[in-house]
């Protein structure tokens, strides 16, 4: 089977839309899954949609990339955005075609590539998605490097190459998932050009000239597909080969921390697409923390408990789905209707819901298990504390879950050993929980406490919640009851008992 480009796909008879020709109005640090199922899909709808008519050029940003195999197929790829909406299920397949190239910058001649595209008339935005690393300054990096080796270098260099041409400011987009990451960037360029002595006039135009914006990302992309008779059965379909097939979930949402008038700049309002400019990302960080991961790290120790093992499952059935539509309606977006709007809480928390309940993913409560103390304390803890604040008692399910999180690390402990602690289901398998060493120890230490002195000890460990929760009117008994309950009666159970 022919290997996917623009004439193997037009020979099939491909019905949806295709731009093969374009200037270049984006240059993409990123070449990986997700920005392709996420930012080039943004871009390829606003062609289709916004009369945008711009491509992406992908740089690599290490040694070792996609270069090859995306030139290859002249930079499209086909896309499957599967999932739940409306509690409907969804498949929607399109092929990219908003990729023109990808450069390995590691290659002189690339590098030359990627300059041409900083010098040209035509380039307007910046993105990069290099990961949680990626944003950081390496004073190691030199401005005669081929390239500098860190992102911010990088970046740095097509900068200045841009400002010597006598151009215009861009728009730089950063993904990576860190907070600020926008107000991150800009210190580590401007820590490139002091130590590289650019001058005060190219500062200035980098500080002036363009806007760094922080943003937050959201979507969950799987990538490949890994049942190969699947792939075999979708490239019979499609009529061509296609070593870049992406997957990612139906949802998705691109918050944008910039000036109102970068609305009008940026194709995505025009296009209808789920990408929003905001003045402040963070109370969008704190919807998609409490709403999306804290309903996670909210039910799933009690609901493994109770014997499920994938969030799926959990969604079909009534009390723990119950559970956490009660835990996020009337605990948890209760305390953010402060910065955002209710109805706007309400929409995210629904598609919550219909992302667990994808259908394509197998998501292990196991898996999400992992740190959950940390996660707790990230997660749960604020809207735990803002609740009690606001209203003067303790929200039921919030409380349950703290309870929940205490029996998976505690059920019937067996042994420590190096990958975790070992202990054992209320149905007779067996389970490792994984966390820091120091968790793992302390649980270890207390496991033959009764409930009432593991949970005192738990609530009062301030390495864990950096203050002591047992001054909390009436937690540590409402913790002790719930964990009793747990024990006893079933999770399950004890999940039915706050509804």
């Amino acid at each position: 089977m022919q290997l996917l480009n623009y004439d193997v796909l037009a020979n099939t008879g491909y019905k949806g839309f295709v731009q093969k020709d374009a200037q270049i109005k984006v240059l993409q640090f990123g070449e990986g899954n997700f920005l392709r199922a996420f930012v080039d899909y943004f871009f390829d709808i606003s062609n289709e949609k916004a009369g945008f008519d711009g491509k992406v050029a992908l740089v690599q940003p290490i040694a070792q990339g996609l270069t090859k195999l995306i030139n290859d197929q002249e930079g499209l790829y086909t896309l499957y955005l599967r999932g739940s909406e409306n509690g409907e299920k969804v498949d929607l397949k399109r092929v990219i075609s908003a990729v023109k190239c990808c450069l390995n910058p590691y290659e002189k001649s690339d590098f030359d590539k990627m300059m041409e595209i900083a010098a040209s008339d035509s380039l307007d935005i910046i993105v990069s998605n290099t990961t949680e690393a990626g944003i950081a300054y390496d004073p190691s990096c030199k401005f005669e490097d081929v390239p500098a080796s860190s992102f911010p270098g990088k970046l740095t260099q097509v900068l200045y190459t841009r400002f010597k041409a006598g151009k215009k400011g861009v728009v730089i987009l950063s993904c990576e998932l860190i907070d600020n990451n926008g107000k991150e960037l800009l210190k580590c360029v401007n820590s490139y050009i002091d130590q590289w002595n650019l001058g005060e006039e190219f500062k200035n135009w980098v500080n002036a000239d363009n806007i760094f914006c922080s943003t937050l990302v959201d979507r969950i992309v799987p990538g490949r597909i890994r049942d190969a008779k699947e792939v075999e059965k979708l490239e019979a379909e499609n009529g061509y080969h296609d070593e870049l097939i992406d997957v990612g979930e139906i949802f998705g949402v691109w918050i944008i921390e910039g000036p109102k008038e970068l609305e009008d700049r940026l194709p995505f309002k025009k296009a209808g697409v789920n990408v929003h400019v905001v003045p402040d990302v963070m109370p969008y960080k704190h919807r998609k923390v409490r709403i999306l991961n804290g309903a996670h790290t909210g039910f799933v120790l009690g609901a493994y408990l109770a014997g499920q093992d994938i969030v799926r499952d959990c969604m079909q059935n009534d009390i723990i789905a119950g559970f956490m539509n009660k835990m996020l309606n009337d605990e948890v977006i209760p305390t953010l209707v402060d910065h955002l709007d209710k109805d706007d809480l309400d929409e995210f928390a629904s598609a919550v819901k219909d992302r667990f309940n994808n259908p394509f993913v197998n998501h292990e409560l196991m898996s999400i298990s992992l740190n959950s103390t940390s996660k707790w304390k990230a997660r749960n803890m604020p809207s735990f504390l803002q609740y009690i604040e606001k209203n003067g008692k303790l929200p039921v399910c919030l409380t349950m879950s703290l309870a929940a999180y205490i029996a998976f690390y505690s059920n019937d402990i067996s042994e420590l050993t190096d990958a975790g602690l070992l202990c054992k289901r209320p149905a007779g398998n067996t389970y490792t929980v994984s966390d820091d060493r120091w968790v793992l120890e302390f649980y270890y230490e207390h496991r033959a406490d009764s409930e009432e002195a593991l949970v005192k000890a738990v609530l009062g460990n301030k390495n864990m919640w950096d203050t002591d929760l047992n001054e909390i009117e009436g937690l540590t008994d409402a913790v002790i009851k719930n964990l009793e309950k747990i024990r006893k009666e079933g999770a399950e159970a004890a999940y039915a008992s706050c509804l």
